[in-house]
């Protein structure tokens, strides 16, 4: 299971979570309302190699 992170609009908290889909819902663990999530931080290919313009939003990629 993948670690995503996460932030909440409502009470501006980012939060990291355990997921079994990355196109599940998760819910802030502070106020409980759906979070999105967060594109932050370094990215890396399928390979394990580190890319430059991946952004980490792998349903809108053409490949890394």
């Amino acid at each position: 299971m993948p670690v995503l992170q996460y932030f909440c609009k409502t009470c501006n908290k980012g939060f990291e979570e355990f997921v079994k889909k990355f196109d599940e819902q998760v819910l802030c663990p502070d106020c409980g309302k759906p979070a999105e999530r967060s594109y932050c931080g370094q990215m890396f290919s399928a390979t394990g190699k580190q890319t430059k313009k991946c952004s980490g939003n792998c349903k809108t990629c053409s490949g890394c």
